[in-house]
């Protein structure tokens, strides 16, 4: 194997396991090949194809939900660490746009941070105490959004979660929430 294949092999493995939602095309942009060379490389090194990655991130990260119940988390849960950090993705699809625009309602991007921050929290039962959000960019039909959130803090029962959510690696929208730990009776 060359060097310059041996390298370009190494970046895809980072890339994939960084960004697991990357597709071929988007991996092939960043390294700078073909799709083609992406495909074969990914064969070659046993990496699944988008699908089935999504599709394993989401079934290992789903069975770790406590606080909500996980058919509520809005969005694919690709990756979660109870009590610390958690990513899901949504694809912005006719049910979650303003039909004459195609522009996703703020509702959509907003469902799918706050049960992500609620995802994450280390409890039977969690709910939203305060949540302090910002709209950046407009995300319409068709686009697919990364959510991430991070737990920043934790105060008594009140846990700070950060979530960013991303569309091509910007940021579109951010929110801050303030998540109430309760006890089950």
């Amino acid at each position: 194997m060359t060097e310059k294949k041996r390298r370009r092999q190494e970046l895809l493995v980072a890339a994939v396991r960084r960004e697991p939602f990357l597709t071929d095309e988007a991996l092939a942009k960043k390294l700078t090949v073909s799709v083609q060379t992406v495909r074969l490389d990914r064969t070659e090194l046993g990496i699944p194809e988008l699908r089935a990655r999504v599709r394993t991130l989401a079934e290992n990260a789903r069975e770790k939900v406590r606080a909500i119940p996980h058919t509520e988390v809005i969005g694919d849960l690709l990756s979660l660490e109870l009590g610390v950090r958690g990513t899901s993705a949504l694809k912005v699809t006719d049910d979650l746009i303003f039909a004459e625009s195609e522009i996703a309602r703020g509702t959509a991007l907003f469902s799918q941070a706050n049960s992500l921050a609620l995802a994450i929290i280390d409890a039977p039962l969690a709910m939203t105490g305060v949540a302090n959000v910002k709209y950046k960019v407009p995300i319409r039909k068709g686009d697919t959004v990364i959510a991430h959130a991070e737990i920043v803090k934790v105060r008594g029962n009140k846990i700070f979660v950060w979530v960013k959510t991303l569309r091509d690696g910007k940021e579109v929208f951010r929110a801050k929430f303030i998540v109430v730990s309760l006890q089950s009776a």
